[in-house]
């Protein structure tokens, strides 16, 4: 096979691929800014005409949705925060030392994956009663972060292999100690990574729906909420159309915001 026929193909699959993953997004764009009428007209258009924020107000003034959207983006955070302040120094330390155990450390890690969420529910929520943690923001950020650790982990054990140890050892011979080499050094070499663990984190928190269900009545997450909304109540369309796109946008927002440090996330890990 010649090298254009390769890079035809090539470009044939990346074009598959991409057209897989962005049409359900662009469908649930464009029912977002359609009218309610038209939504349920036969047949209907994949264009809106004309275009509408109705379906977007419609959803934006339901009940819960703001404050829900709030509680979502500070778990968010909160999981981010005790995502990367645990995982890095984590992964730094399975990438820099070696001691036994250490393989099954990394196999143990990524074991936690193996049960499911279900099993747990009942003994999480009956703990965290007990803790008073239940119906409240920190007690799923807790969880979230519990479901995030293993792959952030990973992903910055890769990153920090990645970074010469000879760049820290210079900095000790110059004065610094090891955690000063670790916060000097490594650490601002290791930022596309840790972006990368960032945006898995913010992905994983924004859309989590079991826990933040089970665990909450009063201070729900708006995946939480929607779900609620179209179980029990029978939620329309447009209601659907409208959630599905409003949490699409934070996530494409902060990969767009720190998509520079994706860009040199290859520079810093193959090397």
């Amino acid at each position: 096979m010649s090298a254009a026929a390769r890079r035809a193909l090539l470009a044939l699959a990346v074009t598959g691929v991409g057209a897989w993953v962005l049409a359900p997004i662009v469908l649930i764009a464009l029912a977002s800014f359609t009218t309610r009428s038209q939504l349920y007209a036969w047949p209907r258009g994949v264009i809106p005409n004309p275009w509408s924020v109705e379906t977007l107000r419609f959803f934006l003034q339901a009940q819960g949705v703001l404050q829900a959207t709030w509680h979502s983006l500070v778990v968010a955070g909160l999981t981010i925060a005790l995502a990367i302040l645990i995982g890095a120094p984590a992964g730094y330390a399975l990438s820099r030392f070696r001691f036994a155990g250490r393989e099954a450390f990394r196999l143990a890690i990524l074991g936690t994956k193996m049960f499911p969420a279900t099993i747990l529910a009942v003994p999480l929520a009956v703990s965290f009663i007990h803790w008073g943690l239940y119906d409240t923001l920190l007690g799923v950020a807790f969880v979230h972060t519990a479901l995030a650790l293993p792959f952030a982990i990973i992903i910055t054990t890769s990153v920090f292999v990645g970074v010469p140890f000879e760049l820290e050892e210079a900095a000790m011979t110059l004065g610094c100690g090891r955690l000063q080499a670790f916060l000097r050094v490594a650490l601002p070499i290791a930022l596309p990574g840790l972006a990368a663990a960032a945006i898995f984190t913010f992905v994983l928190s924004w859309n989590e729906v079991f826990a933040a269900t089970i665990l909450t009545l009063r201070t729900r997450t708006l995946p939480a909420l929607v779900m609620n909304a179209v179980g029990s109540a029978g939620a329309p369309a447009d209601f659907r159309f409208a959630a599905g796109f409003f949490m699409i946008v934070p996530a494409l927002i902060i990969i767009m915001v720190i998509r520079r440090y994706l860009l040199t996330l290859w520079g810093v890990t193959v090397r």
